[in-house]
């Protein structure tokens, strides 16, 4: 269990508070994630990397020279915010353009991608690099299903020598695609991972078994095995992986056995010595093979192996020098210090001036989502019970933190006098900071999308509704991905937002309209208990889902009636 924490829900900052302090000659300690604290020059390609906290060294251990420029960290096994990414981004700009790296889950494609387009909005050029490396997540023919695990390493170790030699934009993206598309990996645990201040873990593994293909953020394998002695473990984590060769790869590798936290060095050593023997028994060539932990998983037991297919282009890249509090590679020449960097803004930021029906809309719009904290408040325990199915149950308190900082942000900025639209943007950025992961993306792209639309200059009414729903939906499919029939939130938003629209203009009231539309949410909600799940973390347990209705389809149907219910309350 992890048994040292505080609050709980402050464990992921107070670690990463912990962390840059012991490390403060090599990082700088700013508000959700780390900076170099060396001096990098003007013009040099920014790789800024991230993910939930709870897999320590990554991703803090990996900023330094030949390494990253900054890391972005989320609560535990959930994606850093869209504002968190885009801020400390700009912390770490140095005119060269940035190139983002992080493991390819839902959250994390959410929010960088989001931050992404709104750091191009500014002129910062940002390409963005999900890792895709875990076998056991999708098969070969769809390499851009695959979650990303410890595979990181090697492809972000690569990505950082290629900025650091001072190339451009486009050959560090190009290289780091190249070595992303040469790495798989594969992992095993014996027993599951606990979340700070929980009873339990988040999966068991029956005594005596072994669970196959398992996820970083506590997601139980795809399969289980007898337990198996330490060279038939070998065969298991090697032959996968020999068979994704890549065409003409002269056999070199780099080779990364990594521990998942609660897995001794020395039992390492031991499977080592199976894996090295089977590897340079396939006629492989072993450059710089590296023992211990890399990403990890809070307390679980087990490991994973990676395999990078290296070139006469990856390879120097993969030996050249580095230093961060975590990896270190050949000489690095010191570096002059770098100030901190200076953080600014406010908890309410400065609002359009709006129109007096704007303001009116905007106390309805407060008292909605105060309404819609208070109500998911009380569901905490069930979104968690049904995301548990095949997720990692945290979904109902995701939805509890993020509401209620949405609320208390628009409180804040409805006595600052903000519209209908800004508050709803700023309700929604709060939403996201706050909850992270999946799901707090999401409904922070539904609040700003649904704002945005609906501006400060009149006030709602039905028309402004449904432009405010339809900007909504194409936020959220156009970033998330999610199509109908993926057993996502999306099968509850689709149906509500063409409902909403048909009602209005067939002639219905707001209200009405309203009503009529959560119903037909709700209606497509418990229908995805009949789906199979096709993206995020439950599409590698499909078998597990099918039955259970999706947690976030559920939670926004029950949104939906409860501004419903506000609506028609008057």
């Amino acid at each position: 269990m992890t048994l040292i924490h505080d609050e709980p829900e402050r464990f992921a900052r107070d670690a990463l508070e912990g962390f840059c302090d012991v490390h403060s000659h090599l990082v700088h300690h700013v508000r959700g994630g780390a900076v170099r604290a060396t001096g990098t020059p003007d013009g040099k390609v920014a790789l800024v990397i991230g993910g939930g906290s709870g897999h320590y060294p990554a991703f803090g251990g990996y900023v330094g020279v030949g390494l990253a420029d900054a890391t972005v960290a989320g609560d535990v096994f959930a994606s850093p915010s869209t504002e968190s990414v885009a801020r400390i981004c700009r912390q770490a700009h140095r005119g060269g353009g940035i190139v983002l790296g992080f493991g390819n889950y839902a959250g994390d494609v959410l929010n960088f991608g989001a931050a992404a387009t709104r750091l191009r909005g500014e002129g910062i050029d940002v390409r963005v690099l999900a890792v895709t490396d875990d076998v056991a997540s999708a098969p070969k023919e769809t390499p851009e299903l695959r979650r990303g695990v410890a595979g990181d390493v090697p492809v972000f170790k690569i990505a950082g020598a290629a900025a650091e030699a001072g190339m451009s934009l486009d050959e560090v993206e190009r290289l780091a695609r190249h070595a992303n598309a040469r790495t798989q990996s594969l992992g095993i645990a014996f027993s599951g991972c606990t979340l700070p201040g929980a009873e339990a873990p988040l999966f068991t593994v029956e005594k005596g078994a072994v669970a196959i293909g398992l996820g970083i953020h506590g997601e139980p394998g795809i399969r289980d095995e007898k337990a198996m002695s330490a060279e038939a473990l070998a065969d298991l984590l090697v032959e996968p992986l020999l068979a994704e060769r890549p065409e003409g790869a002269d056999g070199r590798v780099a080779v990364l056995l990594n521990g998942l936290g609660a897995t001794k060095y020395e039992e390492l050593f031991v499977l080592w010595t199976h894996v090295a023997r089977r590897l340079r028994g396939a006629g492989l060539t072993l450059v710089h093979p590296e023992v211990g932990e890399f990403v990890t998983s809070l307390d679980m037991a087990g490991c994973s192996l990676t395999l990078t297919w290296l070139d006469a282009e990856l390879e120097p890249l993969w030996l050249a020098p580095a230093h961060g509090a975590a990896f270190r590679r050949g000489h690095v020449e010191p570096r002059p210090a770098a100030p901190k960097p200076v953080e600014t803004g406010t908890d309410v930021p400065s609002f359009p001036e709006a129109s007096d029906a704007s303001r009116e809309s905007a106390a309805k719009a407060c008292a909605i989502v105060e309404r819609l904290a208070a109500v998911l408040a009380e569901a905490e325990e069930e979104l968690g019970r049904i995301d548990a199915v095949a997720g990692d149950g945290d979904h109902g308190q995701g939805m509890r933190r993020g509401s209620a900082s949405a609320a208390e942000g628009a409180r804040k900025a409805l006595a600052a006098g903000a519209g209908a639209g800004s508050l709803l943007a700023h309700a929604g950025d709060r939403w996201a900071d706050t909850a992270g992961g999946t799901s707090g993306a999401i409904w922070g792209l539904l609040l700003r999308g649904f704002g945005t639309a609906l501006g400060d200059r009149a006030g709602v009414d039905a028309d402004a509704a449904v432009r405010g729903a339809l900007a909504a939906r194409e936020a959220v499919t156009t970033l998330g991905r999610a199509k109908p029939g993926d057993k996502t939130l999306v099968d509850a938003l689709v149906p509500f937002v063409d409902a909403l629209e048909a009602e209005v203009r067939g002639g219905a009231r707001l209200r009405d309209a309203w009503v009529r539309a959560a119903e037909a949410s709700t209606r497509a909600a418990d229908e995805t208990a009949k789906l199979t799940p096709r993206l995020g973390r439950a599409r590698p347990l499909a078998a597990k889902s099918i039955g259970h209705p999706d947690a976030g389809a559920v939670s926004l149907a029950l949104c939906a009636r409860t501004v419903g219910e506000v609506l028609n309350a008057g």
